[in-house]
């Protein structure tokens, strides 16, 4: 039974613990790989001065319609392609700024740091590449309130605290976070997790980091966005605050949320040569960052696998990378509008030349048909989630 327990309240499983299984099922791919991750150079590394940012927002900002904002508010921040798998941007916390890599993730709402004092159950540190050194920021505050995470594979707690969190030139003061000090599962090539979901699925009641810097000013409008790119380590951005036009090609289209408070949308099918393999009376569809691959009910992800040829091995489905040339588009029909994904999005190759499949049962309602749209997809769309509208924007990526 998932579950999860603080001493604020209780959330119900699937939207508390969804970003928690779809980051524990990256950590299958290839049976368990640890990657070294490289730092991240921000923008302000890259353009020479405040001047020539703004001068580059200006000329490259798009207004979107029922979307206006000022070009100077348009915050866009690198993130690190890790082998396909996942997705990394460096943030800071406290004073003097200490640097860490998170997923930025749209199926939780919390900010979760691993403690310099974090343990595992044989009383050693922690598996991560950074952890947060609260004992030197001078802006660094306990509160009184602790956490606890149940998850099939394991436990996480810790407490909630208050500190100084920067994203770029995005500053929150006083921003509520989680620091972990026991993980007995989270081995996972990432420093932390930062939120962008709805302030409801928050573990620990506190606003999230996005909302608080909404409520703030720091943008004038509530949309953020992901160009995610495919094999390139550099390249990915999250944006904030507006949309720059270059990273995308037509014409956005929007699609309704199912509840506002999740990321959700209707998923009309999924065909493969014209022919519907999934979803056949429509279904819900849930748009994860902090996934690389597509999750739906065991008894559909098999059919799809048969689908395509793939055979089961060490918790993964395996294809010929040949089948690459051969096989056909998986399309997923959204709000009437068809977003075709191509053989050679759709196969994975990893370290050791093999291709995999990217379906994989969604653990969280492995059940009901309820899907969850990773990386995978959204390498081939840029994706817009806007707050103010309760809408997603999805368009061909460059």
């Amino acid at each position: 039974m998932l579950r999860i327990q603080t001493s604020l309240s209780t959330w119900s499983q699937e939207r508390s613990m969804k970003w928690l299984v779809l980051l524990g099922l990256m950590a299958f791919s290839e049976c368990i790989v640890k990657i070294p991750l490289r730092r991240v150079k921000t923008m302000r590394n890259t353009l020479s001065g405040k001047k020539m940012l703004n001068s580059f927002l200006k000329e490259h900002a798009y207004r979107l319609s029922q979307i206006s904002f000022r070009a100077s508010n348009l915050t866009i921040h690198p993130l690190r392609n890790i082998m396909d798998l996942l997705y990394v941007g460096k943030i800071t916390i406290g004073t003097p700024p200490q640097e860490l890599q998170v997923v930025f993730d749209t199926g939780s709402s919390d900010l979760l740091v691993p403690s310099i004092n974090c343990l595992n159950p044989t009383k050693r540190p922690c598996s991560k590449q950074d952890k947060f050194k609260h004992h030197q920021s001078s802006t660094f505050r306990f509160t009184n309130d602790t956490f606890r995470i149940y998850v099939s594979a394991g436990t996480m707690r810790g407490v909630v605290a208050h500190d100084t969190v920067r994203i770029g030139d995005l500053v929150s003061t006083d921003q509520l976070f989680g620091l972990t000090s026991l993980e007995t599962w989270f081995d996972m090539p990432i420093d932390g997790i930062l939120g962008l979901n709805y302030p409801n699925t928050s573990f620990s009641g506190a606003i999230p980091i996005f909302d608080k810097l909404k409520n703030e000013g720091a943008f004038s409008e509530p949309v953020f966005a992901f160009y995610l790119s495919k094999y390139k380590q550099e390249g990915s951005v999250v944006m904030f605050g507006g949309v720059d036009h270059r990273y995308y090609k037509g014409e956005l289209k929007w699609v309704p949320l199912i509840h506002p408070g999740e990321w959700s949308v209707h998923l009309d099918r999924i065909s493969m040569r014209r022919k519907v393999i999934a979803c056949s009376g429509g279904c819900k569809a849930l748009v994860g960052t902090a996934t690389s691959l597509i999750l739906g009910p065991r008894t559909v992800v098999d059919n799809i696998q048969k689908h395509i040829g793939a055979t089961p091995q060490c918790f993964e489905y395996f294809v010929s990378c040949s089948a690459v040339y051969a096989l056909p588009s998986i399309i997923f029909t959204i709000n009437g509008i068809n977003y075709p994904v191509p053989a050679r999005a759709y196969l994975v190759k990893n370290s050791r030349d093999q291709c995999y499949s990217p379906f994989q049962v969604n653990r969280v309602s492995p059940s009901a048909e309820t899907w969850i749209l990773g990386d995978i997809f959204l390498r081939k769309y840029f994706s817009v989630f806007d707050r103010g509208n309760d809408r997603i924007g999805l368009a061909r990526a460059v």
